[in-house]
């Protein structure tokens, strides 16, 4: 398809300035509010046939799959309506496309209308369609949307005009046209969607990745990244009418350098490149010395030869790691929901480089990959984060383009820095308190756009209803064994693995979110990986009486015969307690937990800290609210709590962590699951300074 130009682009900014100037220099009375809400008490069906000239032809695009009807009766969605004139020039570029020889015409019969099939107006209407109501304040800051058509699309802000675009290209001409059953933006281009796969995208930009999409194919990887559904999981018996996927989508991220950057750095071929990975990944697994602990402790030999197909050869391994095996947009690379406002965000993510990790930062609106600061999650302060002179930044990490450029299975992002797996991954910016989200170590909630969803998105997916079990009821989303990769479930529908994405609730979980499930349940997750060391693994939840009681077992496989238990059982029933002395000079602690206010102490529940640590416990971080833009701290709520699963070495690779009931009489007892923890003993148990409280 022909890519969207400069001139157009610029000719559609003047357009919008022309337009907001005019808002400024009119007087009161002749504002052009085009722009502007209106309310017309028309549903989106109606604003499309009543304005013939201007929407005539999505209109028919409509008709033609029955979506006319769908979009005059009641519901809540979104429509992006491009005008008759976009829609013309984009069918001339499909029917008139000299690039895609393999299905000539894009599978038109004729020009214009006439010429779509079935199949080609059903792909069309639906890009432009959300299951949802989404306002354009929702997409000041960049968004990516799920759309009818179970595509993505993304929102940003052009630099010039400051007006809404959608996939970089189509502008947001007039905004917020609220009807009786949604809401209708008009846009100035239609939405194209790419129906090529990671590498057969990569090649429609070979004036940017040129030498990066001649290694993908050299390497073999090009060939390996296809993947785009799995319908092979378990059915879900009774599923107490919550949300139940039928399809897994599966896909892929790409970090890929520019070939202005590849130049930046001397590398000008292929050939530039091997050698390159060749100095730096040749002694990554050496005996002593190598920091690449997976393949060093299994003896494998890393290739500087030829063999570039190889999963030991340099240049394989230099690719794979920037590769992940689920596909995340750029406003997604980092989570952002009830952070507390003067900490730094992060996710770390699982490369197709075995067993590594690497780190995504956002700072000032940008994203970085690999930001490495010394004595990182360790402070010389009180409740306060590092003082200056303490921490000193060693990298600021690389920069991620915010192009979204997306294919069929997946993004790639072009990236302004060389991306390696070199010894200071492992021994500095993973070198950390690592916390992972509940969701953030199984990719398919990243690429079926479950990861954080609204409550009315997984409505609008589970055809209005909402389930109810016991006391669990909403709009959550149910999962069948076998839809994860990383998850394995032991006793089928007994465990009923619920997903609650808490966005629009006030609950006390890092980024809202939670895994609960009620019943007998008996499952495991696969741990993210970890550089060797020795580590205090920690599980956060929230304490309540409606809980289970459950036992942790931990093994190097998720077979169970494989499974050590680990410490006593862990009664989330139990909510810890306080209290002042009669007299007002003593904190009592909860008895169980250790757990009191840590405001109520002198040192702010240091020495306290320690206590509850005894126990196998601790506080919950001062990083995130209760509740999105709450007033009180999960360090100062007391059903926060962080439970010590254990202190041991854990070796770079499998590790999988089991939860199982010792209460099979009570079905209706809750599992919950926030976030997991991997704390470094050089941070939990520093001699110089102290873990923060974050």
């Amino acid at each position: 398809m022909k890519k969207y130009s400069f001139l157009n682009r610029a000719l559609t900014v003047i357009m919008l300035f022309l337009s907001t100037a005019a808002l400024f220099t009119s007087c009161k009375e002749n504002i052009d509010e085009s722009n502007l809400y209106t309310f017309t008490g028309e549903t989106i069906e109606d604003y499309l046939a009543n304005r013939e000239d201007q929407f005539g032809s999505f209109n028919y695009i409509l008709k033609r799959i029955g979506y006319d009807k769908i979009l005059s009766a009641y519901g809540m969605y979104t429509c992006f309506a491009p005008n008759n004139d976009a829609i013309a020039t984009y069918l001339d570029s499909l029917y008139n496309d000299p690039v895609n020889t393999e299905n000539p015409h894009n599978g038109m019969t004729a020009p214009g209308l006439e010429g779509l099939t079935d199949s080609l107006c059903n792909d069309i209407a639906l890009f432009h369609l959300l299951p949802t109501e989404v306002m354009g304040v929702n997409m000041s800051n960049g968004m990516t949307l799920s759309t009818m058509l179970g595509r993505d699309i993304n929102t940003s802000i052009d630099s010039i005009s400051g007006a809404t675009v959608v996939n970089r290209y189509s502008f947001i001409t007039s905004m917020d046209n609220e009807l009786e059953n949604g809401v209708l933006h008009e846009i100035s281009q239609v939405l194209q969607r790419s129906n090529r796969l990671m590498a057969g995208e990569m090649e429609q930009h070979l004036d940017i990745f040129s030498l990066f999409s001649q290694a993908l194919k050299i390497t073999g990887l090009a060939d390996s990244l296809t993947a785009q559904v799995r319908t092979n999981f378990d059915e879900v018996k009774n599923s107490y009418d919550f949300y139940v996927p039928k399809e897994c989508i599966l896909g892929y991220t790409i970090f890929a350098e520019t070939d202005e950057t590849l130049k930046e750095n001397g590398i000008n071929s292929v050939e530039d490149l091997a050698n390159y990975a060749n100095e730096v990944y040749a002694n990554c697994a050496q005996p002593g010395s190598g920091w690449y602990d997976y393949y060093r402790n299994k003896g494998y030999q890393v290739s500087t030869g030829t063999d570039y197909t190889s999963p030991f050869n340099a240049l394989n391994m230099f690719m794979r790691y920037h590769i992940l095996k689920y596909k995340v947009p750029y406003d997604k690379l980092v989570r952002s929901f009830n952070e507390v406002s003067k900490v730094m965000l992060f996710e770390y993510n699982e490369t197709m480089l075995p067993y590594t990790l690497l780190k995504v930062v956002r700072s000032s609106g940008k994203r970085y990959i690999n930001y490495y600061a010394t004595n990182s999650t360790l402070t010389d302060r009180i409740a306060e984060l590092a003082s200056a002179n303490m921490q000193t930044v060693v990298d600021l990490g690389i920069e991620v383009q915010s192009d979204n450029i997306q294919a069929l299975n997946g993004y790639i992002h072009p990236i302004k820095g060389m991306l390696v797996y070199n010894s200071q991954v492992p021994r500095g910016v993973l070198n950390e308190r690592m916390r992972f989200d509940d969701t953030s170590f199984l990719g398919e909630m990243m690429s079926n756009n479950f990861r954080m969803i609204s409550d009315q998105e997984v409505r609008a997916l589970n055809g209005g209803k909402s389930g109810k079990r016991g006391s669990l009821s909403g709009d959550y989303i149910r999962f069948p064994n076998g839809f994860f990769e990383n998850l394995r479930i032991y006793n089928g529908d007994a465990t009923g693995l619920l997903y609650l994405s808490g966005q629009s609730n006030g609950w006390s979980n890092y980024q809202g979110d939670e895994f609960n499930c009620q019943g007998t349940f008996d499952f495991a997750f696969r741990l993210p990986p970890v550089p060797d060391g020795t580590y205090e693994l920690r599980m956060g939840y929230t304490a309540n009486g409606n809980r289970g009681m459950l036992q942790f077992y931990l093994g190097r496989n998720s077979n169970i015969s494989s499974m050590q238990a680990l410490d006593i059982p862990l009664d989330m029933r139990h909510e810890p307690s306080s209290s002042i002395s009669p007299d007002g000079t003593t904190v009592v602690p909860d008895v169980v937990t250790g757990w009191s206010l840590y405001t109520n102490h002198e040192d702010m529940g240091v020495e306290s800290d320690a206590d509850m640590r005894n126990l196998g416990y601790m506080r919950g971080p001062l990083y995130y609210t209760v509740g999105k833009g709450g007033s009180t701290v999960a360090r100062a709520n007391r059903q926060d709590l962080r439970r010590i699963i254990t202190r041991q070495q854990f070796e770079q690779g499998d590790y999988w962590l089991r939860f199982k009931t010792v209460l099979p009489n009570n079905t209706n007892a809750e599992f919950h699951l926030d976030y997991i923890e991997l704390c470094p003993e050089n941070v939990y148990n520093n001699t110089q300074y102290i873990e923060d409280m974050y």
